[in-house]
């Protein structure tokens, strides 16, 4: 199983990222969610569901400890 971003809540602050230890988060290059920023996601076949990125992310919501390719846009 693996960790969601949402990417219509994700504000693109990218705290996530650098504490990632298998680097399975990417930007999705050039686009933007509801928002209009830019956002994150989590690339399901590499995470190891450590809770790393949800305990840095300062965004409520933004990352769920569950599964939801739905509402990922990579």
């Amino acid at each position: 199983m693996s960790y969601t971003i949402v990417a219509d809540v994700c504000e693109g602050i990218g705290d996530c990222i650098p504490v990632c230890p298998v680097e399975c988060i990417h930007w999705a290059d050039g686009k933007t969610n509801t928002k209009s920023t830019a956002y994150t996601w989590i690339d399901d076949s590499t995470c190891i569901d450590c809770g790393a990125c949800l305990s840095a992310c300062p965004i409520e919501g933004a990352i769920l400890d569950e599964w939801k390719p739905e509402l990922q846009k990579p």
